[in-house]
Protein backbone atom coordinates (compact mmCIF):
# COMPACT_ATOMS: atom_id res chain seq x y z
CA UNK A 1 0.00 0.00 0.00
CA UNK A 2 1.26 3.17 -0.98
CA UNK A 3 1.42 6.25 1.92
CA UNK A 4 0.35 9.14 0.28
CA UNK A 5 3.84 10.80 1.87
CA UNK A 6 5.41 8.67 -0.70
CA UNK A 7 3.30 10.55 -3.22
CA UNK A 8 3.66 14.00 -2.32
CA UNK A 9 1.25 17.18 -2.53
CA UNK A 10 1.76 18.18 -6.34
CA UNK A 11 2.04 14.26 -7.42
CA UNK A 12 -1.78 13.70 -5.10
CA UNK A 13 -3.12 16.74 -7.04
CA UNK A 14 -1.80 15.30 -10.57
CA UNK A 15 -3.39 12.08 -9.97
CA UNK A 16 -6.98 13.46 -8.17
CA UNK A 17 -7.28 16.41 -11.05
CA UNK A 18 -8.03 13.82 -14.27
CA UNK A 19 -11.71 13.49 -15.38
CA UNK A 20 -12.82 17.33 -12.98
CA UNK A 21 -14.86 18.61 -16.20
CA UNK A 22 -18.19 16.81 -16.60
CA UNK A 23 -19.90 20.11 -18.10
CA UNK A 24 -17.17 22.43 -19.47
CA UNK A 25 -18.68 25.03 -22.20
CA UNK A 26 -18.76 27.67 -19.53
CA UNK A 27 -15.93 27.36 -18.04
CA UNK A 28 -12.45 28.92 -18.81
CA UNK A 29 -10.27 28.01 -16.18
CA UNK A 30 -10.51 25.10 -14.07
CA UNK A 31 -7.62 23.23 -11.84
CA UNK A 32 -3.99 24.67 -12.31
CA UNK A 33 -4.46 28.13 -11.73
CA UNK A 34 -4.54 30.12 -9.04
CA UNK A 35 -8.42 30.86 -8.93
CA UNK A 36 -10.91 29.14 -11.54
CA UNK A 37 -13.15 31.26 -14.05
CA UNK A 38 -16.38 30.44 -15.09
CA UNK A 39 -19.09 31.92 -16.57
CA UNK A 40 -22.71 32.64 -15.21
CA UNK A 41 -26.08 32.29 -17.47
CA UNK A 42 -27.74 35.22 -18.17
CA UNK A 43 -31.05 35.83 -15.30
CA UNK A 44 -29.08 33.45 -12.93
CA UNK A 45 -28.73 34.09 -9.01
CA UNK A 46 -25.51 32.43 -7.31
CA UNK A 47 -26.36 29.79 -4.86
CA UNK A 48 -23.35 28.70 -2.36
CA UNK A 49 -23.41 26.13 0.33
CA UNK A 50 -20.07 24.50 2.18
CA UNK A 51 -20.20 21.29 4.38
CA UNK A 52 -17.74 19.79 6.19
CA UNK A 53 -17.58 16.17 7.14
CA UNK A 54 -14.75 15.54 10.04
CA UNK A 55 -13.13 11.80 10.72
CA UNK A 56 -14.34 10.69 14.47
CA UNK A 57 -17.44 13.59 14.19
CA UNK A 58 -18.81 12.60 11.39
CA UNK A 59 -17.91 9.48 10.23
CA UNK A 60 -15.35 6.26 11.22
CA UNK A 61 -12.87 5.71 8.46
CA UNK A 62 -13.31 1.62 9.59
CA UNK A 63 -17.49 1.80 8.71
CA UNK A 64 -17.28 3.51 5.48
CA UNK A 65 -15.44 2.86 2.20
CA UNK A 66 -13.36 5.60 0.42
CA UNK A 67 -16.21 5.82 -2.40
CA UNK A 68 -19.02 6.22 -0.27
CA UNK A 69 -17.34 9.05 1.75
CA UNK A 70 -16.66 10.93 -1.66
CA UNK A 71 -20.46 9.90 -2.38
CA UNK A 72 -21.68 11.18 0.82
CA UNK A 73 -19.33 14.19 1.57
CA UNK A 74 -20.79 15.71 -2.23
CA UNK A 75 -24.03 14.56 -1.67
CA UNK A 76 -24.82 16.60 1.41
CA UNK A 77 -23.76 19.88 -0.30
CA UNK A 78 -26.09 19.02 -3.59
CA UNK A 79 -29.11 18.17 -0.95
CA UNK A 80 -28.37 22.11 0.31
CA UNK A 81 -28.90 23.46 -3.15
CA UNK A 82 -31.66 20.67 -4.06
CA UNK A 83 -33.51 22.08 -0.96
CA UNK A 84 -33.44 25.59 -2.09
CA UNK A 85 -34.69 24.38 -6.12
CA UNK A 86 -31.32 25.50 -7.76
CA UNK A 87 -29.24 23.34 -10.30
CA UNK A 88 -25.57 22.21 -8.82
CA UNK A 89 -22.49 23.61 -10.95
CA UNK A 90 -19.30 23.87 -9.50
CA UNK A 91 -17.60 22.01 -7.01
CA UNK A 92 -14.47 23.13 -4.64
CA UNK A 93 -12.74 20.31 -2.67
CA UNK A 94 -10.57 20.43 -0.04
CA UNK A 95 -9.36 18.27 2.05
CA UNK A 96 -6.59 17.36 4.89
CA UNK A 97 -5.12 14.05 5.00
CA UNK A 98 -2.58 12.26 7.63
CA UNK A 99 0.64 11.80 5.63
CA UNK A 100 0.47 7.94 6.71
CA UNK A 101 -3.20 7.35 5.27
CA UNK A 102 -3.26 5.11 2.75
CA UNK A 103 -3.37 6.23 -0.95
CA UNK A 104 -5.88 3.74 -2.20
CA UNK A 105 -8.44 5.09 0.41
CA UNK A 106 -7.63 8.66 -0.51
CA UNK A 107 -8.27 8.17 -4.01
CA UNK A 108 -11.69 6.11 -3.58
CA UNK A 109 -12.81 9.45 -2.04
CA UNK A 110 -12.13 11.18 -5.09
CA UNK A 111 -14.21 8.18 -7.28
CA UNK A 112 -17.17 8.89 -4.66
CA UNK A 113 -16.94 12.41 -5.81
CA UNK A 114 -16.23 12.59 -9.17
CA UNK A 115 -19.39 10.04 -9.85
CA UNK A 116 -21.69 11.53 -7.96
CA UNK A 117 -20.78 14.80 -9.74
CA UNK A 118 -20.97 12.92 -13.11
CA UNK A 119 -24.26 11.89 -12.53
CA UNK A 120 -25.74 15.47 -11.88
CA UNK A 121 -23.58 16.72 -14.22
CA UNK A 122 -21.48 19.31 -11.89
CA UNK A 123 -17.61 20.59 -12.87
CA UNK A 124 -14.97 19.79 -10.02
CA UNK A 125 -12.89 23.16 -10.40
CA UNK A 126 -10.29 23.27 -7.43
CA UNK A 127 -10.07 22.88 -3.53
CA UNK A 128 -7.11 22.84 -1.27
CA UNK A 129 -4.99 19.91 -0.11
CA UNK A 130 -2.97 20.07 3.53
CA UNK A 131 -1.74 17.32 6.10
CA UNK A 132 -3.57 16.73 9.12
CA UNK A 133 -1.41 15.77 12.35
CA UNK A 134 -4.47 12.87 13.37
CA UNK A 135 -7.85 12.95 11.69
CA UNK A 136 -8.87 13.30 7.81
CA UNK A 137 -11.50 16.22 7.07
CA UNK A 138 -12.95 17.34 4.16
CA UNK A 139 -15.01 20.12 3.23
CA UNK A 140 -16.55 20.71 0.21
CA UNK A 141 -18.44 23.91 -1.59
CA UNK A 142 -21.09 24.08 -4.04
CA UNK A 143 -21.64 26.40 -6.39
CA UNK A 144 -25.11 26.48 -7.76
CA UNK A 145 -27.68 28.48 -9.48
CA UNK A 146 -31.29 29.38 -9.79
CA UNK A 147 -33.83 31.83 -11.26
CA UNK A 148 -34.37 34.56 -8.35
CA UNK A 149 -38.20 34.34 -8.37
CA UNK A 150 -37.97 30.14 -8.28
CA UNK A 151 -35.93 30.00 -5.14
CA UNK A 152 -36.90 27.99 -1.97
CA UNK A 153 -36.64 29.65 1.60
CA UNK A 154 -37.27 28.34 4.85
CA UNK A 155 -39.35 31.20 5.59
CA UNK A 156 -42.03 31.34 3.03
CA UNK A 157 -44.32 28.89 4.70
CA UNK A 158 -47.70 30.03 5.12
CA UNK A 159 -50.91 28.90 7.66
CA UNK A 160 -52.84 26.02 6.11
CA UNK A 161 -49.83 24.60 4.20
CA UNK A 162 -49.54 21.37 3.49
CA UNK A 163 -46.10 19.55 4.51
CA UNK A 164 -44.80 16.94 2.49
CA UNK A 165 -41.46 15.01 2.77
CA UNK A 166 -39.90 13.52 -0.44
CA UNK A 167 -38.90 10.59 0.77
CA UNK A 168 -38.57 8.25 3.92
CA UNK A 169 -37.80 8.75 7.13
CA UNK A 170 -35.38 7.33 10.03
CA UNK A 171 -33.47 5.14 7.74
CA UNK A 172 -30.51 6.49 7.51
CA UNK A 173 -30.09 6.49 11.74
CA UNK A 174 -30.97 2.77 11.30
CA UNK A 175 -28.28 2.09 9.20
CA UNK A 176 -26.15 4.11 11.60
CA UNK A 177 -27.30 2.06 14.68
CA UNK A 178 -26.71 -1.74 12.49
CA UNK A 179 -22.87 0.28 11.94
CA UNK A 180 -22.09 1.45 15.59
CA UNK A 181 -23.29 -2.14 17.09
CA UNK A 182 -21.82 -4.03 14.40
CA UNK A 183 -24.78 -6.30 12.85
CA UNK A 184 -23.42 -8.46 9.59
CA UNK A 185 -26.68 -9.32 8.70
CA UNK A 186 -26.41 -9.18 4.81
CA UNK A 187 -30.65 -9.45 4.51
CA UNK A 188 -31.87 -7.24 1.88
CA UNK A 189 -33.24 -5.14 4.91
CA UNK A 190 -29.71 -4.66 6.45
CA UNK A 191 -28.29 -3.33 3.44
CA UNK A 192 -30.87 -0.90 2.13
CA UNK A 193 -30.13 0.58 5.69
CA UNK A 194 -26.92 1.14 5.98
CA UNK A 195 -26.73 2.38 1.94
CA UNK A 196 -29.05 5.00 3.29
CA UNK A 197 -26.66 5.80 5.90
CA UNK A 198 -23.52 5.62 3.89
CA UNK A 199 -24.67 6.88 0.25
CA UNK A 200 -27.47 9.11 0.50
CA UNK A 201 -29.64 10.74 -2.30
CA UNK A 202 -29.52 13.86 -3.18
CA UNK A 203 -33.33 14.73 -4.57
CA UNK A 204 -31.53 17.51 -6.85
CA UNK A 205 -34.07 16.78 -9.40
CA UNK A 206 -37.19 16.56 -7.32
CA UNK A 207 -35.97 19.79 -5.64
CA UNK A 208 -35.92 21.92 -9.36
CA UNK A 209 -39.40 20.58 -10.01
CA UNK A 210 -40.82 21.96 -6.97
CA UNK A 211 -39.16 25.38 -7.40
CA UNK A 212 -40.95 25.46 -10.64
CA UNK A 213 -44.43 25.08 -9.66
CA UNK A 214 -46.85 27.56 -8.68
CA UNK A 215 -47.88 27.35 -4.58
CA UNK A 216 -44.79 25.66 -3.26
CA UNK A 217 -44.27 28.17 -0.09
CA UNK A 218 -41.14 26.97 1.72
CA UNK A 219 -38.27 23.97 2.35
CA UNK A 220 -35.90 22.55 3.65
CA UNK A 221 -33.34 19.00 3.29
CA UNK A 222 -33.52 17.37 6.74
CA UNK A 223 -29.78 17.03 7.61
CA UNK A 224 -30.56 17.11 11.28
CA UNK A 225 -33.70 15.27 11.77
CA UNK A 226 -37.40 16.19 11.08
CA UNK A 227 -37.99 17.87 14.06
CA UNK A 228 -35.18 19.87 14.42
CA UNK A 229 -35.51 20.83 10.62
CA UNK A 230 -39.52 21.44 11.05
CA UNK A 231 -38.34 23.80 13.60
CA UNK A 232 -36.16 25.65 11.63
CA UNK A 233 -39.15 26.35 9.06
CA UNK A 234 -41.71 27.11 12.09
CA UNK A 235 -38.88 29.54 13.25
CA UNK A 236 -37.99 31.08 10.29
CA UNK A 237 -41.52 31.29 9.34
CA UNK A 238 -43.39 32.61 12.38
CA UNK A 239 -46.00 29.89 12.10
CA UNK A 240 -46.49 26.45 13.67
CA UNK A 241 -47.15 22.65 12.92
CA UNK A 242 -49.17 19.50 13.15
CA UNK A 243 -47.74 16.28 12.17
CA UNK A 244 -49.82 13.34 11.49
CA UNK A 245 -48.79 10.29 13.36
CA UNK A 246 -50.08 8.10 10.46
CA UNK A 247 -48.97 9.97 7.57
CA UNK A 248 -44.73 9.66 8.44
CA UNK A 249 -43.61 7.86 5.70
CA UNK A 250 -42.15 4.74 6.98
CA UNK A 251 -40.01 1.85 4.78
CA UNK A 252 -40.36 -1.53 4.65
CA UNK A 253 -36.76 -1.87 5.54
CA UNK A 254 -37.54 0.41 8.51
CA UNK A 255 -40.70 -1.27 10.09
CA UNK A 256 -38.65 -4.74 9.61
CA UNK A 257 -35.51 -2.83 11.44
CA UNK A 258 -38.06 -1.64 14.33
CA UNK A 259 -39.86 -4.85 14.81
CA UNK A 260 -36.93 -7.29 15.02
CA UNK A 261 -34.75 -4.52 17.12
CA UNK A 262 -37.51 -3.02 19.37
CA UNK A 263 -37.71 0.35 18.26
CA UNK A 264 -40.94 2.91 17.75
CA UNK A 265 -40.42 3.94 13.89
CA UNK A 266 -42.57 7.09 14.43
CA UNK A 267 -39.36 7.94 17.09
CA UNK A 268 -36.60 6.91 14.73
CA UNK A 269 -38.25 9.13 11.66
CA UNK A 270 -39.14 11.81 13.76
CA UNK A 271 -35.43 12.49 15.90
CA UNK A 272 -33.28 11.03 13.12
CA UNK A 273 -30.88 12.69 10.98
CA UNK A 274 -29.19 12.20 7.45
CA UNK A 275 -31.91 11.06 5.47
CA UNK A 276 -31.61 14.28 3.02
CA UNK A 277 -35.10 13.98 2.06
CA UNK A 278 -36.76 17.23 1.64
CA UNK A 279 -39.47 19.11 3.45
CA UNK A 280 -41.52 21.31 1.58
CA UNK A 281 -44.67 23.27 2.48
CA UNK A 282 -47.78 23.18 -0.25
CA UNK A 283 -50.11 26.06 -0.52
CA UNK A 284 -53.49 24.04 0.15
CA UNK A 285 -55.40 25.36 -3.10
CA UNK A 286 -52.31 23.89 -5.55
CA UNK A 287 -51.14 20.78 -3.37
CA UNK A 288 -53.74 17.82 -4.82
CA UNK A 289 -51.97 19.40 -8.54
CA UNK A 290 -48.61 19.50 -7.25
CA UNK A 291 -48.75 16.22 -5.31
CA UNK A 292 -50.61 14.75 -8.31
CA UNK A 293 -47.77 16.17 -10.71
CA UNK A 294 -45.08 15.14 -8.77
CA UNK A 295 -46.13 11.78 -8.36
CA UNK A 296 -46.64 11.09 -12.07
CA UNK A 297 -42.65 12.47 -12.91
CA UNK A 298 -40.65 10.74 -10.51
CA UNK A 299 -40.61 6.82 -8.58
CA UNK A 300 -40.99 7.85 -5.36
CA UNK A 301 -44.18 9.50 -3.90
CA UNK A 302 -44.27 13.36 -2.25
CA UNK A 303 -45.39 12.14 1.14
CA UNK A 304 -48.04 14.45 2.90
CA UNK A 305 -47.06 14.60 6.63
CA UNK A 306 -48.91 17.34 8.02
CA UNK A 307 -50.03 20.98 8.31
CA UNK A 308 -48.84 24.37 9.09
CA UNK A 309 -50.64 26.05 11.84
CA UNK A 310 -50.42 29.50 13.56
CA UNK A 311 -49.22 27.73 17.15
CA UNK A 312 -45.59 28.70 17.09
CA UNK A 313 -45.05 24.63 18.28
CA UNK A 314 -44.87 21.51 16.63
CA UNK A 315 -47.40 18.51 17.65
CA UNK A 316 -48.11 15.78 16.59
CA UNK A 317 -51.48 14.27 15.97
CA UNK A 318 -52.30 10.07 16.86
CA UNK A 319 -55.04 8.37 15.33
CA UNK A 320 -56.66 7.84 19.17
CA UNK A 321 -56.81 12.04 18.58
CA UNK A 322 -54.48 12.49 21.52
CA UNK A 323 -51.78 15.34 20.59
CA UNK A 324 -48.16 16.06 21.90
CA UNK A 325 -45.28 18.54 21.57
CA UNK A 326 -42.24 17.60 19.63
CA UNK A 327 -39.75 18.86 21.29
CA UNK A 328 -36.68 19.60 19.02
CA UNK A 329 -34.36 17.27 18.64
CA UNK A 330 -31.64 15.58 16.61
CA UNK A 331 -28.35 16.17 15.72
CA UNK A 332 -26.58 19.50 17.29
CA UNK A 333 -22.66 19.71 17.04
CA UNK A 334 -22.04 22.02 20.07
CA UNK A 335 -24.52 19.77 22.39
Amino acid sequence: MIELKEIGEFGFINKISKDSLIRPQNVLKAIGDDAAVFRLEKDEVILITTDMLVERIHFLRDKISGYCLGYKSLSVNLSDIAAMGGIAKEAFISIAIPPSYNFDYIEDIYRGIKGLAKEFFVNILGGDTTSSKSDLIINITVIGAAKPNNILYRSNAKVGDIICSTGFLGDSRAGLYILLNNINDISEEIKGLVNAHLIPKPYLKEGYFLANQVGVNAAIDVSDGLSSDLHHIIDESSVGATLFYESIPISENMKWFCNTFGFDPIEYAISGGEDYTLLCTLSPQYSDKIIYEYNKTFSQKLYPIGKINDSNIIEISYPDGRVKEVLKSGWDHFR
